[in-house]
This record gives C-alpha cells, sequence and structure tokens, in this order.
C-alpha cells in the first residue's frame, strides 16, 4: 500500500498560544499532512478549531508539569508505530519527537522554542524554583529527558529554528546545525481600531514571563490602567499581588475577537518574559499599530526595532524601569510608532512561512 503524503506532530493543544496556533496553520494550509497530538483540552481548542482536520489524539493531558513531561514522552514512544505509514513528518514541539524511533521517512523537527528549557538555558531557574525535597527527582527528570530528545535529535534530517535566538542555542548545546524559518503571524486578523487608554499585558501567566514585575510597576502608577490578558499557573499570585488595585484588570483567555479587540485599541503591550526564543505576543501587537515595551534579550531583539516599533529595556528589568518605559511611551508616542510596527509585522506574515515551509515540505 502506498504511504500518505505527511503528518504533523504537536505536544499537545492544552492552550491558545503561539506553538499551537502555528501547528493548526500549517494543518489547514498542507491538507495532505494529517494531525497528531499527545492530548487536546477540548475545553480550550474545541471542535470547531478543528474543523477539516484529521487529528489523532493519543492520550491526555496531566496536570503535574513533571508527570506531563513524561507522560507525552512515553505517549509518543509507545504510541506512535503508525508513523510508518507517512513518507514525510514534521515534528513540531519538545517532546514530539521522540517518536522518530519508529520512522524511517524524512524527518523534519520545526522548533518553537530552544531544546529542553528546564533542561538546558532555564535549567538552573527551574531548579531554584523547585523545593529542596524534589530536586532529586527534577534532576532524573533532566537526565531522562536529555537522553531520550538528544537521540532523537540525532536521528532527524532537518531541523528548522523559529528564529536566529533558537538556532544558536541548538549549535551551543547539542551542536546541532539549523536552517532558521521564522513563524508567521496571521496580521490580517490584528488591525489598528482606536487609542482607548491602557496598556495591555500578552504574556501567559509563568514566573518566567515576569509578569508580576509589570504588576508591581503599575501598582505604582495608578493613574495608569494595565490590562492582563492570558492565565497560567502564576494567576492566584499575581491575583493577590494586584489585590485592590482599581488600575489593573485580568481578563482570562480571550476568544479571538476580544483580543483583537483589545490589541486593537490599546495604548501599547508589555512583554519582558526571560529570555524568550522568539514571542508571537509583539508580531500580533505590531501587525495591531501598537509598540512593545520589551527586553532587549532572545527573540525579541529580531522583533522589536528599538525605538521605531517599541522599546527594549535591559535585560532582568526592574519595576522603575518600566514605570520609566510607560511614561517615555505616552499616547503620542505610541502613535507616531503606528506606520512602524504595521510595516515591521508584515515581515513575518503567514504568506512567506508557509512559501518556506512548503519548500521543506516539497509540497
Amino acid at each position: 500500500m502506498p504511504r500518505a503524503k505527511g503528518i504533523i506532530l504537536y505536544d499537545f493543544l492544552q492552550v491558545p498560544g503561539g506553538a499551537e496556533r502555528v501547528t493548526l496553520l500549517l494543518a489547514r494550509a498542507f491538507p495532505e499532512f494529517d494531525l497528531c497530538v499527545g492530548a487536546r483540552n477540548h475545553g480550550v481548542i474545541p471542535d470547531g478549531e478543528m474543523v477539516g482536520l484529521k487529528c489523532i489524539e493519543l492520550g491526555s493531558i496531566a496536570r503535574s508539569p513533571a508527570w506531563r513531561a513524561l507522560k507525552t514522552m512515553r505517549l509518543f514512544r509507545s504510541r506512535t508505530a503508525f508513523l510508518s505509514r507517512y513518507e514525510v513528518v514534521l515534528y513540531s514541539g519538545v517532546y514530539a519527537p521522540v517518536a522518530v524511533h519508529h520512522h524511517k521517512g524524512r524527518n523534519i523537527l520545526y522548533c518553537h522554542t530552544s531544546p529542553l528549557r528546564f533542561a538546558y538555558d532555564l535549567k538552573d531557574y527551574y531548579l531554584g524554583q523547585c523545593p529542596w525535597w524534589q530536586k532529586p527527582a527534577f534532576q532524573a527528570l533532566i537526565a531522562y529527558s536529555k537522553l531520550r530528545y538528544e537521540a532523537a535529535i540525532a536521528q532527524m534530517d532537518l531541523v528548522i529554528a523559529n528564529s536566529e535566538c533558537v538556532a544558536r542555542k541548538y549549535r551551543h548545546y547539542l551542536g546541532q546545525e539549523t536552517i532558521v524559518i521564522y513563524p508567521p503571524c496571521e496580521i490580517e486578523r490584528f488591525r489598528w481600531q482606536g487609542q482607548g487608554n491602557y496598556y495591555l499585558s500578552l504574556a501567559r501567566l509563568e514566573p518566567h514571563k515576569r509578569v508580576d514585575i509589570i504588576i508591581q510597576a503599575f501598582l505604582q502608577m495608578p493613574d495608569k490602567r494595565l490590562v492582563v490578558v492570558s492565565e497560567g499557573s502564576d494567576l492566584p499570585r499575581l491575583r493577590h499581588m494586584a489585590e485592590g488595585a482599581r488600575n489593573i484588570h485580568f481578563v482570562g483567555w480571550p476568544g479571538q475577537d476580544q483580543l483583537s479587540a483589545l490589541l486593537g485599541n490599546a495604548i501599547a503591550t508589555l512583554y519582558i518574559p526571560k529570555d524568550e526564543d522568539f514571542g508571537m505576543s509583539p508580531v500580533e501587537s505590531m501587525a495591531a499599530g501598537k509598540p512593545v515595551i520589551g527586553v532587549a534579550e532572545g527573540g525579541l531583539l529580531e522583533t522589536i526595532i528599538d525605538g521605531e516599533t517599541g522599546l527594549l529595556m535591559p535585560p532582568n528589568p526592574t519595576p522603575m524601569e518600566i514605570i520609566s518605559a510607560v511614561q517615555t511611551l505616552t499616547p503620542k508616542r505610541a502613535l507616531e510608532m503606528r506606520e512602524a510596527c504595521e510595516r515591521q509585522a508584515r515581515r513575518f506574515n503567514k504568506e512567506i512561512f508557509l512559501e518556506k515551509m512548503g519548500a521543506v515540505l516539497k509540497y
């Protein structure tokens, strides 16, 4: 029996994040490719988002991050013998690549992030967050994950990084050469709609995204409004920090229309994660004509033009540096950056991405 064209593997569809959007875009753009995920959160990624896609779900999402990592790797190692039916397998994610041991066709990895951040570049950070009694188990998880991941990378025919930042880290930690294809922004979904009276935080609510520093800054600026988009494990702590602050509002995971409206009417956005690999949110912000207050590290150096499409603070910014940036990026200054923002966002449009990926997949 002739083999099917191809399949896309991704860790799990758990949140409506940038990597999830890229994965679904690829699945829709290349209909001869099936889709396989470790699991899907049906409440966050409903069936309506999956119309027209043939999606294989291997299991369910575990709550514990450590167990989620182990379980997802086990699912991809033990339940993917069917990959031998495909000519091309595109791996997209952190854990999905371990399925490569089942396949002898063409294996391509698209890297949304640096290799296993908890095991390489952010290892010390995550160990520092870990209670002392959990450290031995976490170090064992790191050793096991690195063993599986490095063995999988060695079997790839091509590795694609989503930024020069990620490419450097693959070269540094694994000695792996890559090509760079920037991820797409569906810029037509975002447009300038007006200018309201608020700044917008777009990062997931996880400790390394440093939304707490943004909140600390706005607690000292009661005359400036902050709208916090997204959710995550840090939400309870951040809500507690902002308790009683009438200028700080949490809106959770917005739908696409609500996100477009929030972006389209903001003054500017803030995005200051620790050494972000790429960061789709700043590009979406610029597509809406809104400048970004970011940090001069990681992939943000490849997307934000300091002084033209936003302001880049030094790495490890303080609340006072954020206050200074917000006071500098006035509504008038933000409006003056609109055209440059929209022009910069067009560098990352989905047509360019799909053309380059189509060439790689020989579609």
